[in-house]
This record gives structure tokens, sequence and C-alpha cells, in this order.
């Protein structure tokens, strides 16, 4: 593509040294940048590209997206107001606009999206529809079909916008269900994405080391909606505190639906019955009631199967089709993810205060009453702090002992955070709290710490097979470990 097509629609302050040059691909990082790239200076909070444009250029760059000029070459640069916010137009225009000829739906959110990701896959597949999906466990082009790696819950525009590229041209797959998570919105990596449909898991505390604060949190996740055109859909979860807030934000032309069990609302869930086995309960949606019973566990199981069926039927697709699909799921990946089973070992993704509220509280309900509930868990470091004592807080209300560890500790002394989140604490009694800064040696207190009849939640990680420590990464998965400790009753 020729330098003024690819800026031809991009709002850019000055071009310096413009020549009409073919570029071959779009680049941010120096270090992988090809001969025929745009090289775009990004500006992060810890790095600016601007400072390893000279580095591009030597491995072939032709051209650069840049905020100021660089000074000492004399190849064409385009100087735009933000970098990070135009990348995405370049990437859109670079790829024709892939998402003009997919129907794309995005979820956010800040739990459930995952889960609610792959639902919508399976229903859109049980309708003999093709359906891909993006998110935290990277992308696959069917729900049989293995992952492929993702950097980021939402990738950046030019990976974002060469996935859908070859979704659409090479796999011939028309609909895409995406997790876009606030960040992306915030930094614009899906600027450019047409979205045919939005669906909100819930708002709850997270990312507040980014977005400082809750309002902030709230009109990242809102341009998703905002965004929507006449003739798209928005499916809002009723419960939720900020439900009718992302209601009022979505265009008049929009159609609108709700779900949830407290609140009236589009589709609703009644008569919710737990049990080892899973959850059953009564679906209603206009006027009708359907029975159904899942593989899955917990309340909030329950609201990811609700917005799945909602955004379904805004689709168009049968509900019978539907929740034929869901109730033959067995769950994802390190949510509510069963891997041993006396005493009953629960591995889930819960990283935030809601989060660990919502799986304490499914847990619960299927603890016998003779046995107790246990609930190992950390927080991360260079993440938001003031969700550590809150998370403390919840666990010692709702389970019955605690086991406090670190959780992909980065740069910080994983003493200080443990230290965070004991505060939070109203008793530190060492009968019913023990403290590990070792995961692995955390994990192997509960072969002493558990009875067969108790229930343990190891939160936190989830899927992830790593632990990110000061000066490196470590491979380290919480269902290995737990299976290593309990090797005679692994699921």
């Amino acid at each position: 593509m020729k330098l003024d097509e690819l800026i031809e629609y991009l709002d850019y302050k000055d071009l310096i040294n413009f020549k009409n040059i073919d570029i071959t691909g779009i680049s941010y990082n120096s270090k992988t940048t090809k001969k025929g790239d745009i090289f775009v200076c990004l500006v992060g909070e810890h790095t600016d590209g601007h400072e390893f444009a000279q580095m591009a250029i030597e491995n072939g760059a032709n051209a650069l997206l840049v905020e100021k000029k660089v000074e000492g070459t004399k190849i064409p640069q385009v100087v735009v107001s933000s970098t990070r916010r135009k990348i995405a137009d370049i990437a859109d225009r670079f790829y024709s606009s892939p998402s003009k000829g997919i129907n794309l739906v995005g979820i956010t959110g800040t739990n459930g999206k995952t889960t609610v990701t792959h639902l919508i896959q399976k229903i859109f597949e049980e309708n003999e529809q093709k359906c891909a999906l993006i998110g935290t466990l990277g992308y696959k082009l069917s729900s049989n079909g293995e992952y492929r790696d993702a950097k980021h819950t939402t990738p950046q525009a030019p990976e974002l916008q060469a996935t859908l590229r070859m979704i659409k041209d090479v796999e011939k797959i028309d609909n895409v269900v995406m997790e876009v998570s606030s960040h992306a919105l915030e930094q614009n990596r899906v600027g450019g994405c047409r979205f045919n449909g939005a669906v909100l898991t819930n708002l709850t505390q997270d990312h507040l080391d980014y977005h400082i604060t809750m309002d902030n949190y709230f009109e990242a996740k809102a341009l998703l909606f905002k965004n929507l055109k006449e003739e798209d859909f928005a499916v809002i979860n009723a419960d939720d505190s900020y439900g009718e807030r992302f209601l009022s934000v979505v265009p008049e032309e929009v159609r609108k639906f709700t779900y949830g069990v407290k609140n009236t609302a589009s589709v609703m869930a009644k008569d919710i019955n737990f049990s080892l086995n899973g959850a059953e309960f009564t679906l209603t949606e206009n006027g009708k009631e359907h029975k159904v019973n899942l593989h899955m566990n917990g309340m909030f199981s329950v609201y990811n199967v609700l917005a799945a069926v909602t955004a379904s039927l805004a689709i168009g697709i049968d509900i019978e089709v539907a929740l034929k699909a869901l109730q033959n799921v067995k769950g994802v990946a390190g949510r509510f993810e069963a891997v041993v089973k006396k005493p009953l070992v629960i591995v889930d993704y819960a990283h935030t205060p809601d989060g660990l509220e919502n799986v304490l509280k499914s847990a619960r309900e299927i603890t016998p009453t003779d046995g107790k509930l246990i609930c190992l868990f950390g927080c991360g470091g260079d993440r938001d702090a003031t969700k550590r004592p809150k998370m403390g807080a919840i666990a010692e209300k709702l389970a019955d002992k605690i086991v406090i560890t670190s959780d992909n500790p980065r740069s910080e002394d994983p003493q200080i955070i443990i230290t965070d989140i004991i505060a939070g604490l109203k008793s530190v009694n060492t009968e019913n709290v023990i403290v590990e800064a070792d995961r692995g040696t955390a994990i192997g207190l509960l072969k002493t710490i558990a009875n067969n009849n108790d229930v343990v939640v190891i939160a936190g990680k989830g899927h992830e097979d790593y632990q990110i420590l000061k000066d490196r990464t470590i491979h380290f998965d919480d269902r290995e470990e737990a299976r290593k400790v309990f090797e005679g009753s692994v699921i």
C-alpha cells in the first residue's frame, strides 16, 4: 500500500520528508521491525518509541508515525497528536477494514468475559455457523480448535486487524466474538472495529492502578456501547449497579436487551439450585419458561449463561438452540475448574474483590455441612493495591480458613503485598489464617490443612501457567501443583 493511501483519512498534523513510498507492514517494536514497515513511535508509561526510531530504521523501516520530529533521518515522518490512538486507524486502513465484513460481537466487563465469549461461540456452532473467538487465552477458530497465543486480552491494533482479516479471508468465518478490555478501549486498540453488538457482564473494582477512579473505568467500558449504530444491539446486566448507567449511554436507535436474576429484565433466571453436578434454574423470556440444567456451577455461571443467551436472542438465534449448546458445556479452563475430588479443589481466575466473592459464595453452596471452605489466594504486584485489603476481608468473611500467598508479585516484595492483604482482616488467628509467600509451598500445605469433605478454592491465576517474579518469569500452574499434592484423587 502506498503511504498516501495509508494516511488518506488520517487526521495528521504535519508531513516531514514526504515521499509516496510503498508500505508493506506496520510495527511498533523496533526489534521486530521489517523492511518496508511504517514504524509507530508509541508513547507509553515507561517507554517512548521515538527513542527506538533509529533502530527501527536500521532494521528496514521506511516511514515513521510520530508525535514529534525524529532528527537525523530522511525517511518520511507522519506527525499526529497521539500515535497510540492513530495506530488503530492506519491498521484498519492497511488491512482494508476487515470488521466491516464480519458480524463482530464485543464482550466487556470486569469478570466473566472469557466464559461468555466461549458460550456464544458454542451457540453459533450449535446453530451451524462458524464463529471465531479472540480473548484472554488467545484466539481460536472453533470451540474444538487450539488456542493461538495473544499477548493481551485484546491484541494491539495491527495484530487485531491482521487476525480479523485472516479470519474473514483465509478461514472464511463471518462471526467473531471478542473480549474487549477497558485498556483496549481507552488506548483505542479496537479503533476501526465495527461492532454489531456489545455485551456487559458487570463492572466492579479492578485496574484502578490504571484508571484511578471507577468513573474513569466506567467511561472506558462505555466507549464500546456509545459507538454502536442503528440495528446493532446492546446486552446489559440489569442487576449490576452500573447497569442503568450503561443503558443511558447506548444510542437511542440501538436495540437494547437486559438480563438478570433480581431485577426485571428481558431474560431472567428463577428457582436456582446448585449441587455438585452443576446449576439448574428456570429461564424466562418473552413470557415463556425454559428449564435449564448446567454442568457449570455458581451464581456467576448463571449470569454468564443469561448474558450468552440474551446475546444469541439479539443475534436472532432460536433460544432452544442456545440452551442445547450451553447445557453440554463443562466450563472454561481455569474458571471454577475442579481438579481434585477429595478434598474438592477448585481453581479459578478470580483476582478482583467481586470475582473472589462470587467464587467463594458459589463454593460455599457446594460445601458439605460437615466440611470447611478453604481459600488460597494472593494479589498481583504492580497493580491496584487498594483491592488487597478488600480481598482479605472477603476471604476472611466467606471462607473458614484462608492461605495468603503470592500471585505474580512482579517487582514488588511479596511480603509487602501480603501485609496489604492482612490489613483487611479482623483477626490473624493462626488456626484460620496461614501465610506462606511461596505459592508452591502454600499449595503443598493444603495436604495437611484440608480434609476429604472440605472444599478448597485456589484463586487468582486460573488458566495461567506462569508466575511473574521480580527478575524472571517461571513456569507455574495451580492445577498442576494441586494435582501433585493430591495425586491419588485427581479428576
